[in-house]
């Protein structure tokens, strides 16, 4: 192996974002895994009032932020919001003005970033683990601009 080459770095990371009302107070969860399905990071937050599709879509790019982060050269992200990932994958047009801004900051995200980003979406039953998580969040009240690692045992301002 030529040793100036860097080793691919693939995360697979699964997010769920939901609020409570439609909008109302929301919370997102994310799981990070390395390409041994080890866990990497455990996270959640708490977003302040979102609507359910903001929620996801605010996920995804606190997802694909850290994946980067973390020096990822692949992101493969799990959702199990279809319209989200129809639109992140530009299959479904983005008419809502709040989701397109963040699409447009995902995509700045991506500009500088040399890697591969693949988007799926899963039913809600594979998904369980984000989903316990941004549970989590809600269960514990986190409050604004507060992060939780899960897997380091500590809020992240």
């Amino acid at each position: 192996m030529n040793t100036t080459e860097s080793p691919i770095k693939k995360l697979s990371i699964y997010i769920d974002g939901w609020a409570r009302g439609n909008p109302g107070p929301s919370w997102i969860g994310v799981a990070i895994y390395n390409n041994e399905a080890t866990p990497i990071e455990m996270r959640y937050k708490f977003l302040g009032i979102e609507t359910n599709n903001r929620a996801e879509a605010i996920g995804a790019k606190y997802g694909i932020q850290r994946g980067i982060e973390l020096g990822a050269t692949e992101i493969v992200l799990y959702m199990d919001s279809l319209i989200i990932a129809e639109q992140l994958n530009g299959r479904f047009k983005i008419s809502n003005k709040g989701l397109r801004e963040i699409h447009l900051a995902i995509q700045w995200l991506l500009t500088d970033w040399n890697g591969k980003l693949s988007v799926y979406h899963i039913r809600r039953e594979f998904n369980q683990e984000a989903d316990r998580l941004s549970n989590k969040a809600m269960d514990e009240g986190s409050g604004p601009r507060r992060v939780y690692d899960w897997v380091n045992k500590c809020y992240l301002d």
